[in-house]
């Protein structure tokens, strides 16, 4: 292809893309670092500040806190005011520092950068096939995740989705078993297991630092007499349940028809599923928008090569879409399956015997 041959416009739009695709990058590490120094939190009032007083009142060195606001303001998280002040606008604070916010992100930047510290590992796997296991990347990862799905959960779950479910509600306030499949850190199961006082739960995943760290939660929460948490496999589960819940997880396992072939088995009569899964069309072409960007890209570091370390290797992906969960739902054996309620960011459904 010679020069002539090129749309120079488009060419040059294209390298603007992509040096702003720079930018994003290093910005994700920016708002890690952000958040861990607690320097959005000290901003969080918008009053204007200047780089010696925000080191000042976070015990960090004024030169690197004067790149780090430069960098930030450049990339539109912080505001200039005046020749030498900063300013958090309350509307970025609550995305960045309001953890029980529905619109909070700042854990998907914490998810992200300890998915991408992967890329090598990942650049193996492409060439082999090999799966890459939850439990082989970045710690920061297993934190990452709950915080960025936590806020949505505190928002939506016990208000609303719940409540979208047929019968389930008057179940959990009348005192019913439930199993939360692949809880992580709990996040999900102390939620339900604080709202709803006469039912009990138990929260079961296999990688045994995330159990570890539910338990401690959920005595901190004042939930631990009502809820247990164990190590093991959607395929260990145990007992016999009124729910059982897969929160943003069923696509990540190796074999999710035969876990939903296993989850049919350990349901009581009248008993359902529910299945939260990130929101996607049916089509590659439905799903051309910045959000599956990001599930997508999340899917290529992370749920994908999770699911092929383990049996079968389905690799459903983040974006599998209703019509497949279905297929998979109804091929476990399952009559019924709607979906009861959606955000932007997820997709929500409940399955039944």
């Amino acid at each position: 292809m010679t020069t002539s041959t090129l749309n120079e416009q488009r060419l040059m739009e294209f390298v603007f893309k992509a040096v702003g695709d720079f930018g994003s990058m290093l910005t994700g590490s920016m708002a890690v670092i952000g958040d861990k120094l607690g320097l959005y939190r000290a901003m969080a009032d918008g009053k204007p500040v200047t780089p010696a007083e925000l080191a000042e009142r976070t015990g960090t060195a004024e030169r690197y806190v004067r790149e780090w606001l430069s960098a930030q303001a450049a990339a539109g998280y912080v505001e200039l005011d005046g020749d030498d002040r900063f300013s958090l606008p309350a509307e970025k604070a609550v995305a960045l520092t309001d953890e029980n916010s529905p619109a909070c992100v700042i854990g998907g930047f914490e998810l992200l950068l300890a998915a991408v510290r992967s890329t090598d590992r990942l650049i193996d796997a492409f060439r082999t096939g090999e799966g890459v296991g939850w439990h082989e990347h970045h710690h920061d990862l297993y934190e990452g995740c709950e915080r960025f799905f936590r806020p949505g959960y505190h928002a939506h779950l016990v208000a609303e989705w719940i409540p979208a479910m047929d019968g389930v509600e008057a179940a959990l306030r009348d005192g019913c078993r439930v199993a939360d499949v692949g809880c992580g850190l709990g996040a999900s199961t102390i939620l339900m297991a604080a709202e709803y006082p006469g039912s009990t739960f138990v929260g079961i995943d296999y990688h045994g630092g995330s159990i570890e760290t539910a338990r401690q939660r959920a005595a901190e929460a004042g939930v631990a007499n009502r809820t247990r948490f164990e190590t093991g496999a959607a395929k260990e589960l145990t007992g016999v349940y009124d729910l059982i819940c897969l929160f943003d997880c069923l696509h990540d396992m190796g074999d999710p028809a035969g876990v939903l072939t296993h989850l049919r088995s350990r349901l009581a009569d009248g008993g359902s599923l529910l299945i939260v899964e990130p929101h996607a069309g049916d089509t590659l072409r439905d799903n051309l928008n910045p959000v599956s960007a990001v599930y997508y890209g999340a899917s290529t570091l992370l749920c994908t090569p999770n699911s092929l370390s383990q049996e079968v290797g389905a690799a459903l992906g983040a974006q599998a879409g209703e019509k497949r969960l279905r297929e998979v739902a109804t091929g476990a054996g399952f009559t019924g399956f709607r979906r009861v309620a959606e955000t932007p960011f997820n997709l929500v459904f409940q399955a039944t015997r």
